[in-house]
């Protein structure tokens, strides 16, 4: 990276730790749409729904588990999320030193729309989580952003000038192809998101591919193909994501057994519950409960 850039991610480090004082370890909303956290130290790996969104790290490594498969990025890098996807998020390097510090803007369809003839059609590109480089001229209008979000007139005025920016850069970026997925309103992202706001929405229903491909106005082969090119996991195995992470938030926040949550997300049978859940997790649900340490957030924005 160049020296430009190094000064940038600097700056953006420092920005975000001003911000996030008083909030180590813990991932707050900045302004609409941007979060910020800070850890001084590793963290314990915590699942929680990464919405569409790019984040980029000022400072630390960071690693994200999609269905097994792990994203790390660092210093420099940035991640996109194109879909709401269940994850386990992790910071991997953090001192007090050298603090982990990133930064997260949400990615509306709506935002990206309008700049999409403006810009040229490229090959579809499909994928749930993907890494890049961030350029100079993405880290400029991310930092610039920040600079403002402590004055709400600014933030009123000129915060919707700069996300334009960002989305163009993104847009004009190695990951362009991806973004600009997000942006079209009958693209297959667009038709896979119906069916996972369905999953999501009835999670402790049973599902059939075919009513998932025929709410996305696909082929059931078709359908399948293109979630599982998406999300790296077939419409059951998202299902069961969902239902396991639900289950986690449950209980850390409701007084009730095991075999209970178990019914409530979806499971007929509290020992298979237990099996999967140790699987997910590496504990036990009753471990869980006794043992959390870290809480079950959302990712991105």
């Amino acid at each position: 990276m160049s020296t430009g850039g190094v000064d940038l991610l600097d700056e953006l480090q420092s920005l975000i730790i001003r911000y996030a004082v008083g909030r180590r370890g813990r991932t707050q909303r900045l302004i609409d749409g941007v979060q910020i956290s800070r850890a001084d130290e590793p963290s314990e790996p915590t699942a929680g729904l990464m919405r569409p969104a790019v984040t980029v790290v000022a400072s630390g490594v960071k690693r994200t588990l999609l269905n097994g498969v792990a994203y790390e990025y660092s210093a420099g890098q940035f991640l996109v999320s194109s879909l709401d996807l269940p994850v386990i998020g992790q910071a991997l390097k953090a001192s007090r030193d050298e603090p982990f510090a990133v930064v997260s803007l949400r990615l509306d369809p709506v935002d990206i729309a309008p700049l999409l003839l403006e810009t040229p059609a490229l090959p579809p590109q499909y994928g749930g989580l993907v890494v890049s480089d961030a350029t100079p001229e993405l880290l400029d209008p991310v930092v610039r952003l920040l600079r403002i979000a402590d004055r709400p007139d600014d933030v009123r005025v000129l915060a919707p000038g700069i996300r334009r920016e960002i989305l163009w850069r993104l847009l004009t970026g190695e990951q362009g192809a991806l973004v600009r997925q997000i942006g079209l309103a009958d693209g297959m992202l667009a038709h896979i998101s119906k069916a996972i706001r369905w999953i999501r929405r009835h999670h402790n229903e049973p599902v059939r591919v075919a009513d998932l491909a025929e709410l996305a106005g696909m082929s059931e082969s078709t359908f399948h193909r293109h979630f599982r090119a998406a999300t790296s996991m077939t419409p059951i195995q998202f299902q069961k994501q969902i239902r396991l992470q639900e289950a986690r938030i449950l209980l850390r926040t409701q007084a009730t057994t095991a075999a209970d949550v178990a019914y409530q997300v979806g499971y007929t049978s509290p020992a298979h519950f237990t099996r999967e859940y140790h699987k997910a997790f590496g504990r036990t649900p009753g471990e869980d409960r006794t043992n959390f340490s870290s809480p079950v957030v959302a990712e991105g924005s």
